[in-house]
């Protein structure tokens, strides 16, 4: 397709990710840098950047109803991943067992969440 802009290579699209997505994880350490405490650093810097750039990148390349679509995903995984975070946490502080072993064992916890979130939610 001529003429369909640098988002419609694939080299063109990982370009625009890395040029995009280094700008806004560098606004968000910005904002971690602000807020105590500084454990929280990285969620500020990864996750909410790359969902971001992600969005744009899906409603420029697909249009809105696609971006929709990977939103709603991005909210049932997040939803799922708090799940997990919580049961592992609590794991973790109630035995005080291995980390990794612990957030490994709760992988199919994760994808289970996931699932249902998905199946109960999903029209």
């Amino acid at each position: 397709m001529v003429g369909a802009g640098i988002l419609s290579t694939t080299a063109g699209e990982m370009s625009a990710r890395f040029v995009i997505g280094g700008a806004i994880v560098s606004l968000f350490a910005v904002v971690a840098e602000v807020c105590r405490p500084k454990t929280f650093a990285g969620l500020f810097g990864a996750a909410p950047s790359v969902a971001l750039t992600t969005i744009g990148i899906a409603i420029a390349q697909h249009g809105k109803n696609y971006a929709a679509t990977e939103a709603r995903s991005m909210v049932f995984g997040a939803i799922a991943f708090l799940i997990y975070a919580a049961a592992a946490g609590w794991i973790l502080m109630r035995y005080k067992t291995r980390a990794l072993v612990t957030a490994a064992a709760l992988l199919p916890l994760w994808l289970g969440a996931s699932l249902a979130v998905w199946f109960v939610a999903s029209p």
